[in-house]
């Protein structure tokens, strides 16, 4: 069982932040994803980052550093959404090993697959199972991959740490930092144990395993969240035919951008306070000198997994997650094909 104390500094003169991470073996985890880590991790930020600076720094992002333009930040709204209603149509098969959601289309083609990479919820997530039985029924092979290997935060979280939007205004400020202290306690030392050294190779060893399986032609990946960026990196890869990310978090800008050897679509929020703006603009710029074919989608008044975990009950959240879905089929009916 892994902790995190709420030992976060600030150094007046520098861009700097500390967190301590402890557990009962005594691994914690360090910005530069190595899997020998010390139990005191120091994170150091560029001199123009301008997080420093907010006021809702550490609220939002205890966990942060830069390394190389590398920047990490996870808040409460990585939480944030709602859980859909609806019994998924797939199955469960052990496929590379893993435990993986299987949905395929009526006819059973598997011309054009699909590789879902989850959000921090995992690949039993409701709303994931759904998303990928819409794919299927637009003719794609749908594969859920259990890369968490069973350690996903559970949905419960969506509602116990972090309410819906339209009721947070109405959160007092101790109610506030409850939610906050939860985020710190729960996420955080998540993603320390799911840092890329670890996922990198599961992820990887399943879309090979996929290429082996008969008549499987081409591969698209398609990631949400924490899952985004993996999706963003197989595209540097000739493992995949195109990828497709929504609101990706933990981007490496450009790094994760540059390098491209394979179509990448992003769909991003206007208020993903993950991946702001500014952001998206350096990525787009980014794109500019790939010599592969991309393009960015924003989506206005959208927050952090709005494509995942959208509101159904509003109709304004229900059309951007409806959009967000056609431009993922649209985009690997074009490289898929």
């Amino acid at each position: 069982m892994m902790t995190i104390s709420d030992d976060v500094v600030s150094e007046e003169n520098s861009t700097f932040r500390r967190a301590h991470f402890h557990s009962r073996k005594g691994r914690g985890m360090r910005a530069n994803n190595e899997s020998d880590v010390s139990l005191e991790t120091s994170y150091h930020l560029d001199d123009d980052a301008d997080d420093a600076d907010d006021e809702d720094f550490t609220t939002r992002s205890v966990l942060c550093g830069r390394r190389r333009n590398f920047r990490v930040g996870m808040s409460e709204c990585c939480m944030s959404g709602t859980l859909h209603k609806g019994s998924p149509a797939g199955t469960v098969a052990t496929i590379g090993g893993l435990n993986t959601y299987v949905s395929p289309p009526k006819d059973g083609s598997k011309k054009k697959t699909l590789v879902f990479i989850t959000d921090i919820f995992g690949y039993e997530f409701t709303n994931t199972r759904l998303l990928a039985d819409a794919y299927a029924r637009r003719g794609f092979y749908c594969y859920v991959p259990d890369v968490h290997s069973g350690d996903s935060l559970h949905p419960d979280l969506l509602t116990d740490i972090e309410p819906p939007l339209k009721d947070r205004d109405q959160l007092t400020l101790v109610q506030k930092g409850a939610s906050t202290a939860k985020v710190t306690s729960t996420l955080y030392p998540w993603v320390g144990v799911h840092r890329e050294s670890v996922t990198r190779p599961i992820i990887d060893g399943f879309f090979n395993a996929v290429k082996m399986i008969p008549d499987t032609n081409k591969i698209g990946a398609i990631g949400f969240c924490w899952g985004g960026r993996y999706a963003i990196l197989q595209a540097q890869s000739d493992v995949i035919d195109a990828a497709y990310a929504c609101h990706p978090s933990l981007v490496g800008i450009p790094a994760d951008f540059e390098n491209l050897k394979k179509p990448l679509s992003l769909a991003c929020g206007t208020k993903d306070s993950l991946l702001a703006e500014s952001d998206v603009d350096k990525i787009k710029e980014v794109f500019k000198g790939q010599s592969v074919p991309t393009e960015v989608e924003l989506y206005p008044d959208q927050i952090h997994g709005f494509a995942l975990r959208g509101d159904w009950s509003s109709d304004k959240d229900r059309e951007a997650m409806d959009k967000a879905e056609k431009q993922g089929a649209a985009w690997f009916d074009k490289y898929l094909s």
